[in-house]
């Protein structure tokens, strides 16, 4: 892993993911620790792949390294893929393959805030904020030689 001092937009935008994936951690727990949303199945998978986000941001400042944002990509997409699919199940868009639990169906409205705001709808804009903040810092990483 090679250090490299990263520029400033590159800084600013991994900080950006982590306070992402932070507020994200924080916000599935109080659901389900605080509130007692109990998470479906869909719900735990999408855990399963931001929890780890944070601490490898985490990892990668304290190490100053410049692969962080590699590391990270196959936890966002992976992420992204099963929040797609939950919100296609959850506004049945889709029918759902396997069904989830009846304790926590993967279809269940614990949550609406004005209307249209719900936890699937919360993982889904988590993990597009990330994919997108992640795209843009490979991007001006990879063009770092030509500016």
């Amino acid at each position: 892993m090679s250090k490299v001092k990263k520029n400033t937009i590159t800084q600013y935008l991994l900080l950006a993911q982590f306070i992402i994936s932070l507020t994200a951690i924080f916000g599935s727990l109080f659901f389900s620790e605080v509130l007692k949303f109990p998470p479906c199945e869909l719900c735990w998978y999408q855990r399963i792949f931001i929890y780890p986000i944070a601490l490898i941001i985490f990892t990668g400042f304290f190490h100053n390294s410049s692969d962080t944002n590699k590391f990270l990509t196959p936890f966002i997409l992976i992420g992204l893929s099963i929040s797609i699919y939950h919100n296609l199940i959850y506004y049945k868009i889709i029918q759902i393959i396997t069904p989830c639990s009846e304790t926590a169906p993967c279809t269940a409205q614990q949550l609406n805030y004005l209307g249209f705001i719900t936890i699937p709808l919360l993982s889904i804009a988590a993990f597009i904020l990330l994919a997108i903040l992640n795209s843009a810092t490979l991007f001006i990483e990879s063009k770092k030689g030509y500016l």
